[in-house]
């Protein structure tokens, strides 16, 4: 989906109104909590308010190779089109609220009961904006998004760096079964299964240089608090989707100087 800062398609009425009460009287909504609503104040930038983007997406049909270990790219496809409907209309919310960024993003899935091949995909967090009007846009011209906590989102400012963007790579993959006679030769010994060793090894890589290429089209410098996840979505025991997700980061021209580390004790239960 391309990106129109001036489009609200895909924004229900409702949301709209939302959206131009909350600009008009200055109220805001957020998911931050209190201590992340201070350092994100504490690094020059307010709050706009909770933006979000959903996409009810019906995810086709492929047929696996039982004894072939290979990429569903139908559903790989289908897993990343639906994040990114998600995630433009969440940033599309925030433009549209004068947000430079989006702090805290979490990316959902939802199954309901109108069928097994149907997902929601739920993109919400909260837009910001720089109180001294400082460009922290991505290259791109969207607002940066980022699913650092608030606390990260601060120490990262502090290092000389900024986010430009959250990057994903996904990959879904079936792991071809064993024969039955290979099955039987390796009952009872300590031998690497080496047809699964491989099949997660490539697809995981394929999620990672998926997230990679974004990162470089963001023209970032490296890519910090990386996670891979792994679901199979109810596809069956053989197929699994490997979901990449990192921040995109840039350094701040400028002379910083790191703070020092310091011991905290909490005195939470």
């Amino acid at each position: 989906m391309s990106y129109d800062p001036t489009s609200r398609e895909g924004i229900p009425n409702h949301g709209r109104s939302r959206l131009e009460h909350m600009k008009a009287s200055k109220l805001w909504t957020s998911d931050l909590s209190v201590n992340e609503f201070l350092l994100i104040q504490q690094a020059g930038f307010e709050p706009l308010g909770l933006v979000m983007g959903s996409s009810i997406y019906h995810i086709g049909f492929q047929q696996s190779r039982w004894k072939v270990s290979e990429e569903m790219t139908v559903l790989s496809h289908a897993m990343y089109e639906a994040r990114e409907l998600a995630m433009t209309r969440m940033e599309e919310e925030a433009e549209a609220l004068g947000g430079d960024g989006v702090v805290g993003v979490r990316l959902e899935i939802g199954r309901y009961d109108w069928g097994e091949h149907m997902a929601e995909f739920l993109a919400i967090g909260t837009a910001v904006r720089h109180r001294e009007g400082e460009l922290h846009r991505a290259p791109n011209g969207r607002p940066f998004t980022s699913d650092l906590s608030g606390q990260e989102f601060w120490t990262l400012l502090q290092s000389g760096h900024r986010p430009v963007g959250m990057v994903m790579g996904s990959c879904v993959y079936h792991v071809a079964h064993r024969g039955f006679m290979q099955s039987l030769g390796q009952m009872g010994q300590n031998v690497e299964l080496a047809n699964f060793t491989q099949a997660l090894y490539n697809a995981r890589e394929l999620a990672m240089e998926r997230m990679q290429s974004e990162a470089e089209a963001l023209q970032a410098e490296g890519i910090v608090a990386v996670r891979l996840h792994e679901n199979n979505h109810g596809w069956g025991s053989h197929v699994i989707e490997f979901f990449a997700l990192g921040t995109a980061i840039v350094p701040v021209g400028g002379a910083h100087a790191l703070p020092t580390p310091q011991i905290v004790l909490t005195l939470n239960d």
